[in-house]
């Protein structure tokens, strides 16, 4: 995927645009910032899309790791980290895998038992997924609905290691500008990467 433009500028401008999104929140923020009017120069729903293209797509699907924001019944948020899973012989499995433009399902691994995450899915199925590749300084948001699958063979073949899946429907999706990323490098994983601490 070229990195000479934004990934905003990269965006097919065929694909579907999100339905008159819901802005007031960020257009009161305009009004008391001192910047209404700044976003009337450019087409302002033009940058939220609903469904992902094909690009993006790749570009999700090619990182190492997210993060996701869920929150309980009362909108009472929290933030999580999503990694790859290794097999014995260190071999990454993917990450998420993008079904069509608006499906997207990622594995729920063996972890501290908390569920923070699921928890909220079960009860408030919104989520943020934030995708960052830090190397190229290249950043993606991912609004949607999510739900947890729990059969444990639907995906198997894909994460033969994954507990349960956790399919989400993408509602808006949009890129962001690389200001403030820093540029860091990843290192190649060791063997203690592959054990829980």
């Amino acid at each position: 995927m070229s990195t000479d433009k934004p990934i905003t500028e990269r965006l097919d401008p065929e694909m579907e645009t999100s339905p008159e999104p819901d802005h007031a929140a960020e257009r009161l923020a305009h009004q008391r910032f001192g910047v209404d009017g700044y976003w009337r120069h450019y087409d302002f729903n033009a940058m939220f899309h609903s469904a992902l293209p094909p690009g993006m797509a790749a570009f999700v699907e090619s990182l190492p790791f997210f993060f996701i924001a869920t929150a309980n019944r009362r909108g009472e948020c929290d933030c999580s980290f999503r990694g790859r899973e290794y097999d014995a012989s260190g071999r990454a499995y993917a990450l998420l895998k993008v079904i069509d433009a608006k499906t997207l399902i990622f594995p729920d691994y063996s972890g501290n038992k908390f569920f923070n995450s699921l928890g909220n899915i079960l009860v408030n199925g919104q989520i943020g997924m934030l995708c960052i590749d830090f190397e190229r300084r290249l950043r993606v948001r991912i609004n949607g609905r999510a739900r947890v699958i729990e059969d444990r063979a639907a995906h198997a073949e894909t994460w033969p290691l994954a507990q349960r899946y956790v399919e989400v429907r993408v509602v808006q999706v949009y890129g962001n500008c690389r200001a403030r990323i820093p540029r860091m490098r990843l290192v190649p994983p060791c063997d203690g990467v592959f054990q829980d601490e």
